[in-house]
């Protein structure tokens, strides 16, 4: 099959490797219809997170249907359309009778082969999935495959940070990164009430789109985003800032604007070894600081009529649909914010 695997920093290539095959009873092989290229492949790509082994196929973001099941899936088929979460999980231990899937004991991360252990990607004509009965949702057929990607990871993970973050009515909430899952945030807080909401972000284009999600768009090389804060908020600060960035920067500006007794969501993946603001700052901020991996498949379910809901949002946020053949490029466009993209999505 063809598929993008990873060669070092900052390089990918599309070549032949072999079909993946069933290696448990509780695996299934799915035929990729669309897959997604999401920041957090940038971490690999920019080798900020290392270890990867050369010859990974990338991805964690995919539909498609199964091709072939195992001898212990009986609650999926052949033909049956699916989405997957970014980690496998077994849906019995103690963290995913918790809800907290993403840290199944047996769970992993598609995308992640390190010293010859893990499992590969998803940016391939086809991809093996582990404990498929528990980890595979079944897509309705009014839900598009478009959606269905956003559904494994990016909409979710969204969702994820507007829950941590406690958005209800009223107040003055700020999401920091407003690329796909900030934009999915500005969305899912919308949903689950927060009153004034801003988005920060210095990109035009994902600007644009958090405007028309329903935030106040603030462009930080433009504004004074701790003044414009201060202004709307008599000087008290946001209740909640919701940090998508996952940088010592975006770190430092959370504290900046959240208020006394406030609260800090993060779900953008931080790689630094201490954080922006020491603990004497915490503690004189009383801060509540929530952050972690999002349990996907814990919420897939949930958010089925939310994508449904917001198909033409979500299509929005895909600026690029691209053949599986041009990865290279994809992903050095992408890492340059070049070509007005905010998503790439490949179809094999």
């Amino acid at each position: 099959m063809r598929a993008v695997t990873f060669q070092g920093k900052e390089s990918v290539r599309v070549e032949t490797v072999a079909d993946p095959k069933l290696e448990k009873p509780t695996d299934a092989i799915v035929a990729v219809r669309a897959a997604g290229l999401c920041g957090s492949d940038l971490h690999v790509y920019h080798e900020r997170e290392r270890g990867l082994d050369t010859g990974t196929v990338m991805g964690h973001e995919f539909v498609g249907e199964i091709i072939e099941t195992g001898s212990a899936v009986t609650s999926l088929h052949r033909g049956d359309r699916v989405v997957s979460p970014f980690t496998t999980s077994c849906g019995s231990c103690s963290f995913c009778r918790d809800g907290l899937t993403a840290r199944c004991v047996a769970g992993q991360l598609f995308g992640w082969v390190e010293r010859g252990a893990g499992l590969q990607g998803a940016q391939a004509e086809y991809v093996r999935v582990p404990l498929a009965a528990s980890t595979l949702v079944r897509l309705p057929e009014a839900i598009g495959n478009e959606a269905g990607v956003l559904l494994g990871d990016v909409l979710p993970t969204g969702w994820f940070c507007a829950e941590m973050a406690a958005a209800h009515a009223g107040g003055l909430w700020v999401v920091i990164g407003c690329g796909p899952v900030g934009l999915c945030a500005v969305l899912a807080a919308r949903a689950q009430g927060a009153g004034k909401l801003l988005a920060v972000d210095p990109v035009p284009e994902r600007l644009a789109l958090a405007e028309r999600f329903g935030a106040e768009p603030i462009d930080p090389t433009r504004v004074d985003v701790r003044a414009a804060v201060r202004d709307l908020s008599d000087g008290r600060g946001a209740d909640a800032v919701l940090e998508l960035v996952g940088s010592a920067d975006a770190g430092r500006l959370a504290y900046d604007l959240v208020r006394p007794g406030g609260t800090i969501s993060v779900v953008g993946v931080h790689n630094e070894d201490r954080f922006a603001f020491s603990p004497a700052e915490a503690y004189d901020k009383n801060l509540t600081y929530r952050t972690g991996r999002c349990p996907a498949r814990a919420k897939i379910d949930a958010l089925l009529p939310q994508a449904l809901r917001w198909s033409e949002q979500i299509e929005a946020i895909l600026s690029h649909r691209v053949p599986l053949e041009e990865a290279p490029a994809a992903y050095d466009a992408f890492a340059r914010r070049a070509g007005n993209c905010t998503k790439f999505l490949f179809v094999p």
